[in-house]
């Protein structure tokens, strides 16, 4: 009888040893290895049997760069406005996109909303629930006939067994993680099988032209579950995220060959699925007439979309000895930066006072052009003093105390008057291609310019 052969895999990293040690030498890691059995593949991948020979099977000879004739990619586009914008404008045939995100957020319905609206034949695997689960839910989001077909397997045999029969024009995968082949013997999710499935999936989707989606879990600490190799092998990753408090869901690229990572898709949880935002400045704002202090607006950017966005302070006085600083959607170490500029260059007393920030609608953002509203809350908070609901913010605030311009504010400018704001404060070095804009543009260079202003 022949010894089994283990080999131990770095359960955060994908790196493998032969023998166990406590901490891993490649991601630094402590106790993340664990011990997998494996076999060496005696026969060629499953779905070779099932699939044609492809022009990409033959060998393939060096050419001269200049020699290399490029085309237009043919995107597949997915009747999903916010879903095609961050893919960059559809899926490519033969892509493989990964999406990510904490469990029960709606990763499963974006997908399963998605194959119900293709014209193409759709094949959804799913290897956690089983067919009449899935079917309840397809009747929730659409009564209407569709070219979408179910299958409840995880073994990959099985599963392009049935690809050969039905022959696909895009493959769903739910979950990577649960899926397994007989050609490793370790258990479903560990990282020998998730790698091996993932690759086996990767070369199908690339022989075959047919766009792969798989769904992959998260781990505690928010990436994705398995080797890290996994996000390297796939064409675009995708992190679907949001607050549960919330009906508001988010769609990030984090990584994509075929577009831009920087662009946003905002959906909205309804019984019925998830709908479309249009635009979600109108979400964002809440539509209170009576002026309350500690509120801004800001006028923000995600990708080439300009966003309008809330935000919230409160001053108050700390009751314990350490004054609190606490915030939501926003970095705590910038609020931090922020209330030194006010105590040091523009002479707010703030070091004893507890300040809380919340940017609403449970969003997160990273730009600094919100800076300047984040002053403004605070300001508005600590003086008591409610800002008026027709003014808004688009500016930078630098170490010095100085207000510094930011990126493309003319779209910043547009969208504020496209929603109907009177004013908007700007840095006095930004440049503005045209002068006569329908709100009043107020340029101001440093913060005692912005209290003026404000009071």
């Amino acid at each position: 009888m022949a010894k089994t052969k283990t080999l131990y895999y770095c359960q955060s990293c994908g790196a493998q040893y032969a023998k166990w040690q406590g901490q891993c030498n490649a991601c630094k890691e402590w106790n993340t290895l664990a011990e997998e059995i494996v076999e060496k593949k005696t026969s060629k991948p499953s779905w070779d049997s099932h699939t044609q020979d492809s022009p990409l099977k033959r060998k393939q000879k060096p050419t001269r760069i200049a020699d290399i004739k490029v085309s237009a990619i043919q995107r597949m586009e997915t009747k999903n406005e916010e879903f095609n914008r961050v893919l960059g404008g559809g899926l490519v045939p033969g892509s493989v996109t990964l999406l990510g995100g904490e469990p029960g957020i709606g990763k499963s319905t974006l997908l399963l909303q998605l194959s119900l609206q293709f014209n193409d034949k759709v094949l959804y695997v799913s290897g956690e629930e089983s067919q009449q689960q899935i079917k309840l839910r397809a009747e929730r989001i659409s009564d209407k006939e569709n070219n979408c077909y179910i299958l409840s397997e995880t073994k990959t045999q099985h599963i392009f067994k049935q690809i050969g029969e039905v022959q696909p024009d895009v493959l769903i995968i739910d979950s990577i993680q649960t899926l397994h082949t007989d050609y490793v013997e370790s258990s479903p999710g560990s990282v020998s099988q998730v790698r091996e499935c993932a690759a086996e999936l990767i070369k199908f989707a690339k022989e075959t032209n047919t766009p792969v989606l798989l769904i992959g879990h998260i781990n505690k600490e928010g990436s994705i579950a398995g080797p890290k190799v996994l996000e390297h092998m796939v064409d675009t990753v995708l992190q679907f995220e949001g607050d549960r408090n919330y009906v508001y869901r988010i769609l990030r690229a984090h990584k994509n060959r075929y577009g831009s990572t920087h662009e946003l898709g905002i959906f909205e949880m309804q019984a019925y699925g998830l709908k479309e935002v249009k635009n979600p400045s109108d979400l964002l704002i809440s539509k209170i007439d009576n002026g309350l202090s500690g509120t801004a607006i800001a006028a923000t950017l995600e990708g080439i979309r300009p966003l309008m966005i809330e935000i919230q302070a409160l001053v108050s006085t700390a009751v314990y000895g350490t004054p609190q600083r606490s915030t939501t959607g926003y970095h705590v170490k910038r609020l931090n930066m922020l209330l030194a500029v006010l105590e040091k260059r523009a002479g707010f007393k703030l070091g004893a006072k507890d300040v809380f920030l919340n940017i609403t609608g449970g969003i997160h953002v990273d730009d600094p052009a919100i800076d300047l509203a984040v002053v403004s809350a605070i300001l508005s908070s600590n003086e008591d003093e409610a800002i008026p609901n027709d003014i808004c913010f688009a500016a930078e605030v630098g170490l010095a105390g100085e207000i510094r311009p930011v990126t493309r504010i003319e779209q910043r400018v547009i969208e504020a008057e496209k929603l109907g704001f009177g004013r908007i404060v700007v840095s006095k070095q930004a440049k503005l291609p045209k002068t006569n804009y329908g709100i009043e543009i107020y340029k101001v260079s440093k913060i005692q310019d912005l209290v003026k202003i404000l009071f």
